[in-house]
C-alpha cells in the first residue's frame, strides 16, 4: 500500500511498488581499509585511501565451462575469510524484488567456478550463505532448506515438508511486504545448526487474481493473503541440527496465529537465541531469550505503546557490516547488552538493554529522532546515525557516546544542506558518503569518517556542490500552519515565467500514509514522472505536503496521531493545508487537481470525495477504496482491529464517501495487484455507478502495483495521465 516519492528515469521507483534486485550493496574488506563492487558485471577490489582498483572477478572469469557466456550477477557475498565468493546469479523476482536464483562458488586462489544446488530445481536457490568456517552453504529452494558441503560436493535437504502454504526459510506474502521479512535462516556460530522461521499459511484464504489474456480460458493465479481482520499466518522458530537433520521448536508463549516473530539472533555462545515477538496488534513487543538446545524460553523485555510500536529502524542496510534493526539484534559484547530503539520517551531514540533484561540506559537524548544506525564502535564508546533535529525534510550523520553522557555531535559539513547517507567500514575509519538535496543529483564520494576529508579531493561532494548553480534548484520548501494549529512541511515548484499577477493552476502530489514522506531534500523531489512535458513550462504549479502520520522525524505524537484515523486525519490535514493555499493570489481555485499511487492513490479519493469544494480533478493510481480489503499486518497496526473498531475503517475508506463526487476523476489500476487487489477498483465503481457519479476508469491487464510489466505501459499510463490533468485542469496563467 504504499509507493516511491519519486520516479527518475524509470529507475527511482517506490521499494513498495517496483520490482527491484536486492540491493547491490558496497562489501567492505574484512580489516575495513578496501572495498569490493559489482561494476559491469564484474567485481572490482578498492584500496583505500587511494582507491587504487583492481578487478579481481571478471566476466572471462565468470563463463562456466561448456558455455560462451558470462552468468550475469545480482550480488555477490564473501567467506569470512575472504577467500571464496557466492555469485548470485539469473536472479528472479518473488513478489517484491528477485530473491531466487542461481549460485555459484568461485575460488579466488584457484579462479575455478562452481555450481551449487546442482540436485534442486535451478533457478530456485534463495538466501545462500557461508557457515561460519566457509566449509558449507544453506539456502532455501522451493520452500525447503538444504545444506551443501563444498569439499565434497553432498548436498543435504534439511526440511521436507515445506510448499506454498507450509513455508521454511523464507516467508508468505504479508511477512515480506509488511516487515520486509525474506531471508529466514541463520547459521549458529560454531556452524552446526541452522535457526529457522517457519510459517504456516495452511489457515490463510487464497486470493484470486486472474488472468484473462494468455489462454482462451482465464487462469487463477491463488495468492495467500491475510486480509484485515483475519488470523495471520501461525509462526514458529525451529533450531535444526545439519548433521541429524533434526529441529527443536522454541517454545514462545502465545498463540501462534494471533503474534508475529520479526527478529532473531543467536549470542555468541551458540546456546542462545534472541528472538522479538510483537502482538497481533503490534502493540506490545517482547524479547525472548530461547535455549537452542532445549526450546525453553523466558522474557527478559517487554515494551507497550497505546498506538502501535514501530519495527526496527527506518535503515534498511543488507550490508552485515551494518546495524540491521529490521531482522537482527545488535549486540554489545563486552557489556553484554543489546542496542535497542524505541519511542517510549515521546522520540525514536537507542537504549542500551542488558541481556537479562534488568537494566536499561537511555543512549540519545533530546528532541530529535534517530533515523538510522550507521555504525557502533564499542571499543570506543561511540554510537553513529543519521538524524536531523532542525529539518525534518533532510538527514545529516551524528555521533554520541554509547554510555549515554555524551554530547551531540554532528560530523556530515554543515554547509553541505540535503540529504546524506554513509556506508561506514568495519574498522570505523572509512565511510562511503553519499549526498543529494533537490537540486544535486546522488553523488557519492570516500571519506574518512571523523574529519570527513574526502580520499579524492578532485572528485569531492563539496566540489560539485561548489561547480552548481544553485539557480537551477526549482523547488521551494516552506512551511504553512492549518486552521487548527498544525504545521505542515512542503514543497513547491512554480512555473518557469511564473507572474504573481496572474492566477495558476495547482497540481497535489501526496502519499500521507506512514509508509513515506513525499516532502524530502533530495533529488527528484519536485519531478512528476508521469508528466510528460514539463509542468514548469505548460504553467502549472507543482505541490507536496507532509501531514501527521508520515514517517517524518518529528517525535512519535505527530507519527501516531493517525492511529485508527487514517483516511481522516491525513485527509484533513491536506484538505486545511490546501485551503490556506487557496488564499494565495497566485493560485486559481477553480483549477485544483490532486493525484497519488497506493496510499496516495486513496488518499486522493477521499480528497475528492471529502473535499470537493477543494479538489476539482483527481488522478488515483493502485488505491485501497476499501480498507477491509488490505493486509492484515499494515492495515491492523495502524487502524485496529476491525472486530473491535469497524466504524474507524469504514470513515477512513473513499468508497464510503465516492457518493459526495462531483469533481473529474480518473481511476487506474492493475488487475494483477498482488498488493492492492484490484477488487478495490471494481467495489468502487460499483458504488459511483449505484450514485451515478461520472468518472473514467482504465484496468492494466495483468500488471502489478507497479505497472511496470507489458510492452508499452509506461508510455500509455503517462499519456493518460497527461492528457487527463490538461483536460480537466488546464495549464497557464490568467
Amino acid at each position: 500500500m504504499k509507493i516511491l516519492k519519486k520516479y527518475l528515469l524509470a529507475v527511482l521507483f517506490l521499494l513498495l511498488l517496483v520490482h527491484l534486485s536486492p540491493a547491490q550493496s558496497l562489501k567492505w574488506s574484512r580489516d575495513g581499509n578496501a572495498f569490493y563492487q559489482l561494476e559491469r558485471n564484474e567485481i572490482a577490489l578498492y584500496q583505500l585511501p587511494s582507491e587504487n582498483k583492481n578487478v579481481i572477478v571478471s566476466n572471462q572469469n565468470l563463463v562456466p565451462q561448456g558455455e560462451n557466456s558470462p552468468l550475469v550477477l545480482t550480488d555477490f557475498y564473501f567467506s569470512p575469510d575472504e577467500k571464496k565468493i557466492l555469485l548470485y546469479a539469473n536472479a528472479q523476482r518473488v513478489w517484491r524484488i528477485n530473491t531466487r536464483g542461481e549460485y555459484w562458488l568461485y575460488d579466488l586462489a584457484t579462479k575455478t567456478l562452481k555450481q551449487l544446488g546442482k540436485s534442486v530445481p535451478r533457478g530456485s536457490m534463495m538466501f545462500a550463505k557461508f557457515s561460519p568456517d566457509a566449509s558449507k552453504v544453506a539456502y532455501v529452494s522451493e520452500y525447503n532448506l538444504y545444506v551443501e558441503d563444498l569439499n565434497t560436493g553432498n548436498i543435504k535437504q534439511l526440511t521436507t515438508d515445506g510448499n506454498r502454504k507450509l513455508i521454511n526459510g523464507t516467508f508468505d506474502w504479508a511477512y515480506e511486504e509488511e516487515f520486509f521479512c525474506r531471508d529466514g535462516f541463520r547459521w549458529s556460530p560454531d556452524g552446526k545448526s541452522l535457526a529457522y522461521w517457519q510459517i504456516d499459511a495452511t489457515d490463510i484464504d487464497d486470493f484470486l487474481m486472474i488472468n484473462y489474456i494468455d489462454s482462451v480460458y482465464s487462469t487463477p493465479i491463488p495468492v495467500e493473503y491475510p486480509k484485515v481482520g483475519k488470523s495471520p499466518s501461525a509462526c514458529r522458530i525451529g533450531i535444526i541440527d545439519i548433521n541429524t537433520a533434526k529441529t527443536t521448536w522454541l517454545n514462545i508463549e502465545g498463540d501462534k496465529r494471533q503474534h508475529y516473530l520479526v527478529r532473531l539472533d543467536w549470542l555468541s555462545s551458540g546456546k542462545e537465541v534472541l528472538v522479538q515477538q510483537l502482538n497481533r496488534k503490534q502493540n506490545e513487543s517482547k524479547i525472548y531469550l530461547c535455549n537452542a538446545e532445549t526450546g525453553s524460553s523466558r522474557v527478559i523485555y517487554v515494551e507497550k505503546d497505546e498506538a502501535w510500536i514501530d519495527f526496527g529502524s527506518p535503515d534498511d542496510s543488507d550490508n552485515a557490516y551494518h546495524v540491521d534493526f529490521k531482522h537482527q539484534f545488535h549486540f554489545l559484547p563486552n557489556s553484554k547488552e543489546i542496542l535497542w530503539l524505541s519511542e517510549k520517551d515521546g522520540w525514536r531514540h537507542l537504549y542500551r538493554i542488558s541481556q537479562d533484561g534488568k537494566k536499561e540506559t537511555l543512549i540519545t537524548k533530546g528532541n530529535y529522532d534517530v533515523m538510522g544506525v550507521k555504525y557502533i564502535d564499542e571499543k570506543n564508546s561511540w554510537v553513529y546515525f543519521l538524524a536531523s533535529p532542525t529539518n525534518a525534510t533532510q538527514a545529516y550523520l551524528y555521533r554520541t557516546r554509547l554510555d549515554g553522557k555524551g554530547n551531540l555531535e554532528m560530523l556530515t559539513p554543515a554547509n553541505q544542506s540535503g540529504t546524506h547517507n554513509y556506508e561506514i567500514s568495519p574498522n570505523g575509519i572509512w565511510a562511503v558518503h553519499t549526498f543529494s538535496n533537490t537540486y544535486i543529483p546522488p553523488s557519492k564520494e570516500i571519506v574518512n569518517l571523523i574529519t570527513q576529508k574526502p580520499t579524492n579531493e578532485s572528485n569531492s561532494i563539496e566540489n560539485k556542490i561548489k561547480s552548481i548553480d544553485k539557480s537551477r534548484n526549482r523547488v521551494e520548501f516552506f512551511k504553512i500552519i492549518t486552521s487548527e494549529g498544525v504545521e505542515m512541511d512542503g514543497w513547491m515548484v512554480k512555473p518557469s515565467h511564473f507572474d504573481p499577477n496572474k492566477k495558476y493552476p495547482v497540481v497535489f502530489y501526496v502519499y500521507s500514509e506512514p509508509a513515506a514522506q513525499t516532502v524530502t531534500d533530495t533529488y527528484a523531489t519536485g519531478y512528476n514522472f508521469l508528466y510528460q512535458g514539463d509542468m514548469t513550462e505548460d504553467g502549472y504549479i507543482y505541490i507536496s505536503l507532509d501531514g501527521r502520520g508520515t514517517p517524518a522525524p518529528k517525535g512519535r505524537a505527530w507519527r501516531k496521531a493517525i492511529y485508527r484515523k487514517i483516511g481522516v486525519v491525513n485527509i484533513k490535514d491536506q484538505a486545511l493545508a490546501a485551503r490556506e493555499i487557496l488564499q494565495w493570489k497566485f493560485i486559481d481555485p477553480e483549477r485544483v487537481a490532486v493525484w497519488g499511487w497506493s496510499g496516495g492513490g486513496s488518499a486522493t479519493l477521499n480528497l475528492l470525495f471529502q473535499y470537493p469544494d477543494i479538489y476539482k480533478t483527481g488522478i488515483a493510481i493502485a488505491a485501497v477504496a476499501n480498507q477491509l480489503t488490505y493486509d492484515n499486518i499494515y492495515q491492523e497496526r495502524y487502524m485496529g482491529l476491525p472486530q473491535e473498531n469497524l466504524q474507524d475503517f469504514i470513515q477512513g475508506s473513499p468508497i464510503t464517501h465516492a457518493k459526495n463526487l462531483i469533481g473529474n476523476l480518473l481511476y487506474i489500476h492493475g488487475t494483477h495487484d498482488d498488493n492492492v487487489h484490484y477488487q478495490n477498483a471494481e467495489m468502487l465503481l460499483n458504488e459511483l455507478i449505484k450514485h451515478n457519479r461520472q468518472f473514467q476508469f482504465m484496468a492494466y491487464p495483468n500488471r502489478s502495483h507497479s505497472l511496470a510489466e507489458g510492452e508499452g505501459t509506461f508510455e500509455h499510463l503517462s499519456t493518460l495521465f497527461t492528457n487527463y490533468l490538461r483536460t480537466h485542469c488546464p495549464a497557464g496563467g490568467k
